[in-house]
């Protein structure tokens, strides 16, 4: 273990060097030395994937303290589990194996291992290779295997990833050329599109997946309204048009909704046109700062609500911030007023699912819809305090506010 040390302290002092040297290098240098301290570090891996299926070969978990592989590394290592799984699955393809008998046996990809262990490819390489052997069909045979592999690490070690994904696309239909069956049911049970949670700067993460007629549809629309110059943010209107492409289609995701908003084709979504429903406060408002809420929950800043209002038809909510003063009006009528669901809006937020003084306590935890996704009545008077205004969201459950009837 000695020798192993000192080789780890040998490697951590020339790194030292290397870098005491960066000082005196001109540019041009640098950036060779870039390249060459990448292909050492590209190499590293190989290192790893035999120390990795040593241990798999000749011991257990178990042995080490933990219930998996993944558990040893994520402990040792100090990374995820996921990380964890992907270390091993490449050492499994990447790293020499063992028979039965004990003989040693190449990498399952032998020219992508060489290609890595020599430096010439990186992670990137190897995740699309590794994707390409996913993507073969099984009836392929071990002989074609190695020759695609041999081909793809030739290839990669002169191209970056793009040149590589697009060869490795093109290899795998000339293998496979008829593809997997087409099947509308697949794609109808694969579809779907998913908001992530607003995160603290006001963004959010987009994830899903088209059908092949959604796709064509967006295809449509972003030609249009994507095409540089166009769907062009205020702020940006002066000079050449600087965004990347995805800027550009979230861009033109914006102009589509706005246009719908302001076409007034979009009927009415629990009683109210559809449109944009935000809360602010007057001292925001003077201000020309902080932040509304909308009726989904988002949280708008004030300024981009401003340049909004003069976009679309919208419903902007308005109290005191200190005294939280809003409108309650009392009727008697089974479905709420426009004018009471946008004070509820305001005032609650979606389906608050939570006791208030004098009504029963709920059953079970908190309902996070948003006020976008509930129902609003109004039931009988509980109490002397007057009736109920009720938010009730789609899986069932209800809340009630009294509400005064003076």
């Amino acid at each position: 273990m000695s020798e192993v040390s000192s080789a780890i302290e040998a490697i951590k002092s020339q790194l030292a060097v290397l870098g005491e040297m960066c000082d005196e290098l001109t540019h041009r240098e640098l950036v060779g030395l870039l390249a060459e301290l990448t292909a050492a570090v590209w190499s590293v891996p190989t290192l790893e994937h035999r120390i990795l299926n040593r241990l798999a070969a000749e011991t257990e978990p178990s042995a080490l303290g933990e219930s998996s592989w993944k558990e040893v590394l994520a402990t040792a290592l100090r990374i995820s589990t996921k990380d964890a799984g992907a270390r091993l699955e490449q050492a499994a393809n990447l790293g020499p194996r063992r028979a039965m008998t004990g003989q040693v046996l190449a990498p399952r990809w032998e020219a992508a291992a060489a290609a890595q262990a020599a430096g010439l490819i990186g992670p990137e390489h190897v995740e699309i290779i590794a994707k390409f052997h996913k993507d073969l069909p099984s009836w392929v045979d071990v002989g074609t295997r190695e020759v695609a592999d041999t081909q793809l690490a030739q290839l990669a070690a002169g191209v970056g990833p793009a040149e590589l994904d697009a060869a490795a696309g093109q290899l795998l239909m000339m293998i496979d050329q008829d593809g997997p069956e087409p099947s509308e049911k697949e794609q109808a049970r694969k579809r779907g599109l998913t908001l992530g949670p607003q995160r603290r700067d006001g963004t959010c993460g987009v994830r899903g997946t088209l059908t092949a007629q959604a796709r064509a549809v967006v295809e449509a629309v972003l030609a249009k309204l994507a095409a540089p110059g166009m769907s062009l943010p205020e702020d940006e209107t002066a000079g050449p048009d600087l965004r990347t492409q995805a800027q550009r289609n979230h861009d033109a995701l914006v102009a589509m909704g706005q246009m719908a908003l302001m076409s007034g084709d979009l009927g009415k979504h629990n009683g109210l046109p559809v449109t944009v429903i935000a809360t602010a406060t007057v001292q925001d408002l003077e201000k020309g700062a902080g932040l509304a809420v909308t009726g989904g929950g988002t949280r708008l800043p004030i300024r981009t609500l401003i340049r909004m209002a003069a976009r679309a038809y919208h419903y902007l909510y308005i109290y005191d911030k200190h005294t939280s003063e809003s409108l309650y009006l009392g009727r008697t009528k089974r479905l709420a007023s426009a004018a009471q669901r946008i004070v509820l809006h305001a005032r609650d937020r979606g389906c608050i699912w939570a006791a208030r003084s004098g009504w029963r306590q709920p059953r079970s935890g908190s309902c996070s819809m948003p006020g976008t996704g509930v129902a609003r009545d109004q039931a009988a008077p509980r109490r002397a305090t007057g009736a109920r205004l009720i938010m009730r969201s789609p899986i069932g459950r209800t809340t009630a506010t009294p509400i005064s009837t003076s």
